[in-house]
C-alpha cells in the first residue's frame, strides 16, 4: 500500500531544515559542499527541494558540520526516507504530475475551495465525473475511467480517521448545469446534502441573488498544513496549466476573496436546504 503522507511535502520540510542549518552556521553553499563532501549541486537540490532520492552518508556529513543531534539527525534521515516513497497517486501518471494536487491535499489540515463552474472534484460522485469528461470532448472511454478511479481515490482523504476540515463555497451555477441527465444530477446534489451533514465539511452555495462578488476571476483552493513552518498554499488552473503560490500576499488576496465569498453564500443550513429544492425540481 502506498504511503499516505505526500514525498513533495517531506522533501519541501528537509530542505528548509537544511537551508536553516547552514543559515545558523553561517556557511554559503560552496562552503557547506566543500566541507561536507556532497557536490554542491547535489546540495543546492536537496536545499530547493528538487532532489527525490538522497544518500544517506549525505545526510550524515551534512548532519556532522552542522553539529546536529541525534534526535534532529533521526529526523532527516526519515524525512530523506519519506521523500524517497512514491504516493498512491504515482499510479495515476497520466493523470496527475508527480507534485500534483493530491501531493499537497494527502497532508493538509484544511482545505478551502471556491469553485464556480463544476461541483469540487473532493466532492464528485462517479457519474458527474463521468459527465465533466465526456463533456470536454476529448478524452477516450479508457481515459475517462482512468480520471474516475483516480478522483474516487483522491477523495478518501476525506473518508479517513482523521480528515481534514474541508470548506468549499460553491456558485449556484455548478449546481444547476447537469452532467450527464437529470437523474444524474440528481444523485449528485443528494450526495452533496449528505456530504454537508459531516462534521469536518462546511458547504455553502453562493446563489445568484449575490451578484458579483470577490471571487469573480475564477475557482481556486487554498490549503492549509498542520505544522506551522509548511507555508499555505494556494491553487488554481487553466484549460493548459496548474498555478501553486506560496507569496504571502498572494496567499492573502485568495484569503479575502474566499472570505468574501464566504460571507455572501448561503449559510451551511440554508444551503442544504437550497440543493434539496435545486434536485427536487429536477424531477420535473
Amino acid at each position: 500500500m502506498k504511503p499516505s503522507f505526500s514525498p513533495t511535502i517531506r522533501r519541501r520540510r528537509l530542505a528548509r531544515i537544511l537551508r536553516d542549518l547552514r543559515a545558523e552556521s553561517g556557511e554559503t553553499l560552496d562552503i557547506a559542499a566543500r566541507k561536507s563532501g556532497v557536490p554542491r549541486a547535489t546540495l543546492g537540490k536537496m536545499e530547493t527541494a528538487s532532489l527525490k532520492r538522497i544518500r544517506p552518508a549525505h545526510i550524515d556529513s551534512l548532519a556532522e558540520i552542522y553539529q546536529v543531534d541525534k534526535s534532529a539527525w533521526e529526523g532527516m534521515h526519515q524525512l530523506a526516507k519519506d521523500a524517497a516513497e512514491p504516493g498512491w497517486w504515482s499510479k495515476y501518471k497520466d493523470v496527475f504530475s508527480p507534485a500534483g494536487l493530491p501531493s499537497f491535499e494527502v497532508e493538509a489540515s484544511f482545505i478551502r475551495v471556491y469553485e464556480a463552474q463544476v461541483i469540487p472534484g473532493l466532492l464528485q460522485t462517479p457519474g458527474y465525473t463521468r459527465g465533466v469528461f465526456l463533456g470536454a470532448n476529448a478524452y477516450s472511454e479508457e481515459r475517462i475511467q482512468r480520471h474516475i478511479q483516480a478522483r474516487m481515490e483522491r477523495q478518501e482523504i476525506l473518508n479517513r480517521l482523521h480528515p481534514p476540515e474541508y470548506a468549499a463555497v460553491i456558485d449556484e451555477g455548478a449546481l444547476r448545469r447537469h452532467s450527464g441527465d437529470a437523474s444524474n444530477m440528481r444523485e449528485q446534489l443528494h450526495h452533496l446534502v449528505e456530504m454537508a451533514t459531516r462534521s469536518n465539511i462546511a458547504i455553502q452555495v453562493l446563489p445568484f441573488s449575490a451578484g458579483l462578488h470577490a471571487a469573480n476571476l475564477g475557482s481556486f483552493q487554498i490549503m492549509e498544513f498542520p505544522e506551522s513552518n509548511d507555508p499555505t498554499i494556494g491553487y488554481s488552473e487553466t484549460p493548459t496549466s496548474t498555478l501553486y503560490v506560496e507569496d504571502l500576499e498572494e496567499i492573502r488576496r485568495y484569503d479575502a476573496m474566499w472570505r468574501e465569498a464566504s460571507s455572501a453564500a448561503l449559510t451551511v443550513a440554508e444551503t442544504i436546504d437550497f440543493v434539496h429544492d435545486v434536485a427536487e425540481s429536477m424531477r420535473d
